[in-house]
């Protein structure tokens, strides 16, 4: 779903830009002045992690029906880890580095991807997932299977608000659009809320404390870093032997509905369509990976502990 320039009209592009900006201010700023138990020390190790496994897993395009693939959005899985707020901030560095280093969506449409795909999943979607947990009863099973639900929805939601932005720019007509995109993306959620339920199900099994149970093992953070980053490049080695070169869901509705015409170059050019030169085509994605999980990793821990020593400030 990540939107290429020259989809959007620019007025519509920089309101979403504006919008996020707002957005995002505020999600550094309650995180700076969080003081409970999610900001502790461990916190900025957490976020890394959460963000090089959603980098990763974003690598992973999965086939769905009709010729299209999908991959992982993680905007629930970042905000029932973190909190919606640090969740939104892991979401907003993924798609940025996305964006920024391998020229995956646009930047004039960076505004829009970052709402479509991080802002609406983590903030909307933690919200229904948890209140939905606790009208199920809250055990582990209701809230696991409430995040699985909730992140069928924001994919969806994603999708939809999609559309409505293409219409505003008079890239399609919204009557048509609206349920094509939605039809496809349907298939897509169901892949969310699958690794969504798979991902949090591992980890109340093997650290039940990130989900606010009580774990009788205590795990060093340094073994959790391990772990994590561990499962952080499995990822990206099963993403670059098994990802599947079908369009994602928006680009099949860009070719089938004729706009796919469109889309504008990069003003520059990294690491575009994850390709490092000099390699060949399964080296530089693998490549590409590893050095997102870190570049990633490292960037959300320095965020993180800078917001942590602005709070011990005060």
């Amino acid at each position: 779903m990540h939107l290429p320039d020259g989809f959007l009209a620019p007025q519509v592009a920089l309101a979403l830009w504006l919008l996020t900006a707002v957005i995002v201010g505020i999600a550094l700023r309650r995180l700076a002045a969080s003081r409970d138990a999610t900001a502790a020390a461990g916190r900025p190790i957490l976020m890394g992690l959460v963000g090089a496994f959603i980098f990763a897993a974003q690598m992973f395009n999965f086939p769905v029906a009709a010729g299209t693939s999908g991959h992982l959005l993680g905007g629930v899985l970042a905000g029932y880890l973190l909190g919606p707020w640090a969740g939104t901030i892991v979401m907003t560095t993924v798609v940025g580095v996305q964006a920024l280093l391998f020229q995956d969506g646009g930047l004039l449409a960076l505004g829009a991807n970052i709402f479509n795909m991080g802002i609406i999943g983590t903030l909307g979607g933690t919200l229904i997932a948890r209140a939905l947990a606790v009208t199920l009863g809250d055990g582990r099973s209701a809230r696991i299977g409430s995040a699985g639900v909730a992140g069928w929805l924001s994919v969806m939601a994603g999708a939809g608000v999609t559309s409505l932005e293409l219409g505003l720019s008079g890239t399609i007509d919204i009557s048509v659009g609206l349920p094509a995109m939605l039809g496809v993306h349907a298939l897509i959620g169901v892949g969310e809320a699958l690794i969504t339920i798979a991902a949090l199900t591992f980890i109340a099994t093997t650290a039940p404390d990130l989900l606010g149970e009580r774990s009788a093992a205590q795990h060093s953070l340094l073994r959790r870093a391990v772990a994590g980053f561990g499962a952080a490049f499995i990822v990206v080695g099963f993403a670059t032997l098994f990802t599947s070169t079908n369009p994602d869901g928006l680009n099949f509705v860009a070719q089938s509905l004729g706009f796919s015409g469109l889309e504008a170059g990069a003003p520059f050019k990294l690491f575009a369509g994850y390709a490092i030169p000099g390699l060949d085509e399964t080296a530089s994605f693998a490549l590409s990976g590893f050095v997102g999980v870190i570049f990633i990793a490292g960037l959300l821990l320095g965020l993180s502990r800078l917001a942590a020593s602005r709070t011990s400030k005060k």
